[in-house]
């Protein structure tokens, strides 16, 4: 089973991070990478670029609203994620607790739906099934 780990922090846990050895930061964070990769759990992840460089489209009008980012008051942002292929929530909850973060940053895990969690006789899921088999419905690297 396919789990994403949600890296979430605050605006005050960013600013005390930006205290610590940026270098050191890059090496626990590789150290924890290779174990996942070593354990062959890691299926993919990155870390995303600051609020202020990002958009929120927002679907509550009639039509989508576009804010730039930071986007008003922020209690908990985005911050990157890991996607593991292990066997169950217990296992991927067992890396989060490995995970080098901080006070103030949180680690949500979401079990990553398939298409075997739909109906099969779906015809849109069948054409994801199909788009995935042939390789065109995966993320481009």
């Amino acid at each position: 089973m396919k789990y994403m780990l949600i890296m979430r922090t605050t605006d005050e846990a960013l600013a005390a991070s930006a205290e610590l050895d940026f270098e050191q930061i890059i090496a626990d964070m590789g150290r924890y990478n290779e174990s996942m990769i070593t354990a062959g759990v890691l299926a993919g992840g990155d870390g995303l670029t600051p609020a202020e460089e990002g958009v929120v489209v927002d679907f509550s009008a009639d039509a989508p609203i576009v804010t730039d980012g930071p986007y008003g008051e922020t209690k908990e942002l985005f911050n990157g994620f890991w996607i593991l292929d292990v066997k169950d929530q217990a296992e991927a909850v067992e890396w989060a607790k490995r995970a080098p973060l901080g006070a103030g940053d949180k680690l949500e895990i979401r079990r990553i739906t398939g298409v075997e969690d739909f109906p099969a006789d779906n015809e849109w899921i069948q054409k994801e099934a199909e788009w995935r088999a042939a390789g065109e419905g995966e993320p481009k690297a």
